[in-house]
């Protein structure tokens, strides 16, 4: 199982990298394999405050609709253009290309809680 170690994560299955101010957050390897082969990412909240644990945009893949939750809380500031064509590429590179929103964190406090690429490994029996 792929669980960077530079990376937090989430309960729900998200990461996030923070590159000071800015985080860039997408769903994890993990949460790709179990999903399946993803057909649409619906994200609807560039330029809004979203807050931790809350609802940032949906993932559907073949099979299922998934929501998407925020690991922390900030503004959408942009929305990875990349998956309106090729939505895919969630499957194929969940840490990189895949990511699905960069935000600028309001509090960034909160990342503190959130998982160590080891705990949630072990969340998931990885």
């Amino acid at each position: 199982m792929n669980l960077p170690a530079n990376l937090k994560y989430t309960k729900e299955h998200e990461w996030i990298r923070v590159e000071g101010n800015v985080a860039y957050i997408g769903i994890t390897d993990h949460a790709q394999k179990e999903l399946g082969d993803i057909v649409y990412v619906d994200i609807d909240t560039l330029d809004k405050e979203v807050a931790q644990n809350e609802i940032f945009g949906t993932v559907e893949a073949v099979k299922t609709v998934s929501d998407l939750y925020s690991p922390v809380s900030g503004t959408v500031v942009e929305i990875n253009d990349k998956l309106d064509g090729s939505p895919e590429t969630v499957n194929s590179d969940p840490y990189g290309d895949g990511w699905m929103i960069k935000m600028n964190l309001s509090n960034p406090a909160e990342i503190d809680a959130l998982l160590t690429a080891e705990s949630y490994g072990e969340l998931i029996g990885a």
